[in-house]
Order: structure tokens, then C-alpha cells, then sequence
């Protein structure tokens, strides 16, 4: 044997480090200057924007309203920004809620435009066209019920559970070793 100390059970050692290189502040700068508030709007507003469609379009075909996609809607939002926005601060989960809210409101007016486009045999742009100010308040009135607002706020919760980024534990040491060289500095 060559001097070495060597496990006499070789077992793993599972609570090990596992990093070879320490992070640095520097290495936490890098994660903060790839945030992007910016394309987590985009991305946020565009599974909006699809998902009312799909869910219009399900709705029309299987003749039903299927509040609990709001759900769905609230997770799939979350993600989006969560990968296209790779966001660490309060931002993220908070533009996330926003988007879900907003997105259940946009999922049931387009589910509603579909039912009355059918009932009327026009298209749903035609209707959604038709909207005017003396509208809303009949469809908020008639159409979206608390029960509406009850899945929009657990769609909220959930879109900004899943909104923040999650870390490596790499990458958790770097940005906390940048936190503390910034600490002063706020």
C-alpha cells in the first residue's frame, strides 16, 4: 500500500460534497443576468393565449365546460416562466399568479364566445367582435360564478409554485455567495 488511507467498508459517501470547484460571486452574477422578466411575459401570455383556445375548442367538442383546466392552466403557466424567464426573486411567482388570473378570466370568455357562436351558428371572432361595455357586465353577471374565481386563485397559488427557478446545489452556493458579497451594497 502506498501510504493512502483508504474506507475499510468502501462504502459511499453520500453526504459528500460532490462539488470540485467552489462557486463564485461571480458565478451568482451570471444566474442573475439570466433572468428575463421579458420572456416570461412572452411565454406566459403565449400558453395563455393557446390554452383558451384548446380549452374553447374541447369545451365546443365534448358539449361541456371544464372549470378544473383552470388548474391545468395555472401549472402550465408556472412552467413557462419558470424555464423561459428563469427567474429567482419575487417577480417570477408573482407575474405567474397574474398570468393565471387573467388567463382563467380569458379561458372562460373564450369558452363562453365558443357556446354562444354555436348557439347563433357564426363564428367565435364574430362574437368575441361583437363584445361591447354593456357586455361585460352581463357576462361577469350571468357567465363567470364564484366558483370561476375559486379555480382562477388555486391557479394563481399553483402558477407561482411552479414559477421560480429551481437550483443545482452549485448553483444555490453561487448565488448565495453572491448575496453576500451584494449585502452592503443594497
Amino acid at each position: 500500500m502506498s501510504g493512502d488511507k483508504t474506507d475499510v467498508l468502501r462504502l459511499p459517501k453520500k453526504h459528500a460534497s460532490k462539488i470540485r470547484v467552489e462557486p463564485t460571486a461571480a458565478d451568482g452574477a451570471r444566474l442573475i443576468r439570466e433572468q428575463s422578466l421579458r420572456d416570461a411575459i412572452a411565454a406566459g401570455l403565449i400558453v395563455v393565449i393557446v390554452f383558451s383556445a384548446l380549452w374553447a375548442v374541447l369545451s365546443d367538442l365534448i358539449n361541456r365546460v371544464l372549470p378544473w383546466l383552470t388548474l391545468l392552466l395555472g401549472m402550465l403557466i408556472g412552467l413557462a416562466i419558470r424555464r423561459a424567464g428563469r427567474g429567482l426573486d419575487w417577480r417570477f411567482p408573482a407575474l405567474a399568479a397574474l398570468l393565471a388570473v387573467i388567463g382563467a378570466l380569458a379561458g372562460n370568455i373564450f369558452v363562453a364566445a365558443t357556446a354562444t357562436a354555436a348557439e347563433f351558428g357564426i363564428s367565435t371572432l364574430r362574437v368575441l367582435r361583437a363584445v361591447t361595455s354593456m357586455t361585460w357586465p352581463e357576462f361577469f353577471g350571468e357567465k363567470i360564478t364564484p366558483a370561476d374565481w375559486v379555480f382562477a386563485l388555486f391557479a394563481a397559488v399553483i402558477a407561482a409554485f411552479y414559477a421560480k427557478r429551481r437550483l443545482s446545489r452549485r448553483e444555490y452556493l453561487a448565488f448565495r455567495r453572491w448575496q453576500e458579497a451584494n449585502d452592503g451594497n443594497d
